[in-house]
């Protein structure tokens, strides 16, 4: 058998690089390589349509092992588990304790507590862990960061009294100042000091972190996935050096760090971001200790928010599948999935049920769990692993040669950056350069909010405290969703009426075009087959109660009708041409305003549409 694979494989040469290229651009007729097939990330570089072994033989990261520094495919090498996360808001003690218990039972096998401050006791941790077999599951903790060491002494005392096995408890403590000051400008930078006591408290606990990184705020706060990276290391290395300076071991320090990683929707970015994050975290922690062991990085991932929306909430479970798949074939050791409904309400038991389903699915009948880096030995995420981490580690020693992260977090600088790229987003959405299925691309033409609206979210998240700048984790889809519920608040909603005539294909495919670009503000859209003037198609738009009629032909033909049909309308309703053809000049000059293409600002343009028509 084997000779005569050899003798199969002897029959064949091996194409080229150049002999690929020349055949895609055959395909591809004419059009240009590099704006066709190149991808170019928002990390600043640019993906090849296909890779060779070649481009992967120099890649040191290639020859690493899983469970072997520097870790950049997995701390692990025998499988690929993680603990399945759900965190609670505690507002009473026994009710957490009985819903933790419930979700105990349907596979959950990691616990997030998020606690007052002013509720702490030795009797409320007493009754918030009651039956809980804390050895047998992860156990995370929030609390208000001033009081942090005082929930890790009550947690340490609760454990002692019940007689634990301090080297099976795992979890954390979800210490990290530095998240305050981003999210809300309020300068809590004296409290890292605090962070060596918090390790010495739970120095006797191996699994149990100490100090948290919560990077998946800036996640979603709409940071491009280099910049979560880049910035949760020189973040993560800020706490380790102030810990290392204060007395604290260097292998410990590390290893008392817990990373919460926020995973977007760039599918295989995100893969390549979690390998990247492992292995420049080993690359820093060298440089403090010669202790391997201590290199490897702790990864909670957390779904973002960012590109949820209101309307069309069930696509929030595709985006979050996505990003699930991403966190596990990355090789994380817990995960967040956060459920459809949290932009609009505090999330049913439904859709917790269904957000722990979807990482059930993934390990039970998908067994991600079984394998060890998937990605690892692609030519693709080799590659985009070695370029994300690039760009990162670029970005990382930016941060430390200004200074640090602090340094720069107290500036402003940090948070600055973060709401220009949101900003960016933002614009880049209402252009329709970055997509959101349902909201600025092929929206539900009937769907009705239903009296859903958007929640406020973190009652910090966003503002101005003590002259400091705050990060503003505006979702993606906002502003579509804030025009849309205008729009069906008015006294009438509008109605758009597409006058289709003339060639065929170009009238339907303009058609679709402007129903799915109208719809995203809430209008109601009427397509129609066609008609042979467009006298009688503006008649049937006017019959139809049409507040704005769109011509849809072809380019060659809008010479012919988009004049005759604005004057016989005559201003009884908004009258908008599809398309962007040569005779626009002309249009314009015989007084026609509203032009909708690719090219258009779809927000902008709707915004508009809506204070013509006086909503």
């Amino acid at each position: 058998m084997a000779d005569s694979k050899e003798r199969l494989f002897s029959d064949f040469t091996a194409p080229t690089r150049q002999e690929w290229r020349d055949k895609i651009e055959v395909d591809l007729k004419g059009a240009d390589y590099q704006k066709k097939m190149v991808w170019r990330t928002n990390e600043g570089f640019s993906m090849e349509p296909f890779y060779r072994k070649e481009d992967v033989e120099n890649l040191a990261l290639v020859n690493a092992l899983p469970g072997e520094f520097p870790y950049v495919r997995g701390n692990k090498a025998a499988d690929n588990e993680w603990y399945v996360r759900q965190d609670i808001k505690c507002e009473c003690p026994k009710a957490a304790n009985e819903k933790a218990l419930d979700i105990l039972n349907k596979g959950v096998d990691s616990l997030g507590f998020v606690i007052p401050a002013d509720q702490l006791s030795a009797e409320y941790i007493k009754t918030l862990l009651e039956g809980i077999y804390v050895e047998c599951v992860e156990l995370n903790f929030k609390t208000c960061q001033r009081h942090s060491v005082e929930l890790a002494k009550l947690l340490v005392a609760y454990f002692e009294e019940k007689g634990c096995d301090k080297a099976k408890i795992a979890g954390s403590i979800c210490f990290d100042p530095i998240e305050k000051i981003l999210c809300s400008g309020k300068d809590r930078s004296g409290l890292i000091a605090q962070a060596k006591e918090m390790v010495e408290v739970l120095k006797d606990f191996p699994l149990f972190r100490a100090v948290a990184v919560n990077a998946y705020k800036l996640t979603d706060a709409g940071a491009y996935s280099y910049q979560d990276l880049g910035y949760a290391l020189a973040w993560c290395n800020e706490y380790l050096a102030a810990m290392v300076e204060a007395g604290v071991a260097p292998e410990v320090a590390a290893q008392n760090i817990k990373f919460n990683l926020g995973i977007n929707g760039v599918y295989f970015m995100e893969i390549a971001k979690i390998r990247a994050a492992r292995m420049l975290w080993a690359q820093i922690v060298s440089q403090y200790t010669v202790d391997k062991e201590s290199a490897k990085m702790h990864i909670c991932a957390v779904t973002t928010t960012y590109n949820q929306t209101l309307f069309d909430s069930y696509v929030n479970l595709l985006r979050s599948q996505t990003e699930a798949m991403s966190a596990a074939l990355g090789g994380v050791e817990s995960m967040v999935v956060v459920p459809f409904d949290t932009p609009y309400e505090t999330p049913t038991d439904f859709a917790e049920r269904i957000a722990r389903n979807q990482q059930l699915l993934l390990k039970e009948e998908c067994h991600f769990g079984r394998i060890v880096d998937v990605a690892g030995g692609s030519y693709f995420l080799e590659t985009l692993t070695k370029a994300l981490a690039e760009q990162a580690w670029k970005l990382f020693l930016d941060v430390e040669e200004k200074g640090g992260f602090l340094k720069e977090v107290m500036a402003g600088n940090i948070q600055n950056t973060i709401n220009e790229t949101n900003a960016t987003r933002h614009g880049n959405a209402g252009k329709r350069k970055e997509f959101l299925l349902g909201t600025n691309q092929f929206p539900n033409f009937t769907e009705k909010s239903e009296g859903k609206e958007p929640a406020t979210g973190c009652c910090c998240c966003g503002e101005q405290g003590e002259g400091l700048p705050a990060l503003k984790p505006t979702r993606l889809a906002s502003d579509f969703e804030a025009l849309r519920l205008t729009t069906e608040k008015a006294a009438k909603v509008p109605v758009a009426f597409m006058l289709t005539i003339g060639n065929l294909a170009m009238r339907q495919a303009r058609a679709q075009f402007s129903c799915n670009f109208l719809a995203a503000a809430g209008y109601k859209v009427i397509d129609n087959l066609g008609f042979p003037t467009v006298e009688e198609g503006v008649d049937k738009a006017l019959e139809a109660g049409a507040d704005i009629v769109v011509l849809c032909s072809s380019d060659d033909e809008y010479a012919e009708y988009a004049i005759p049909a604005f004057k016989y309308l005559n201003g009884r309703a908004l009258y908008v041409v599809a398309g962007a053809p040569a005779c626009t000049d002309d249009l314009k000059a015989a007084g026609i305003e509203n032009f909708i293409h690719v090219r258009s600002n779809q927000l902008e343009t709707l915004k508009e549409y809506n204070a013509k028509l006086g909503i």
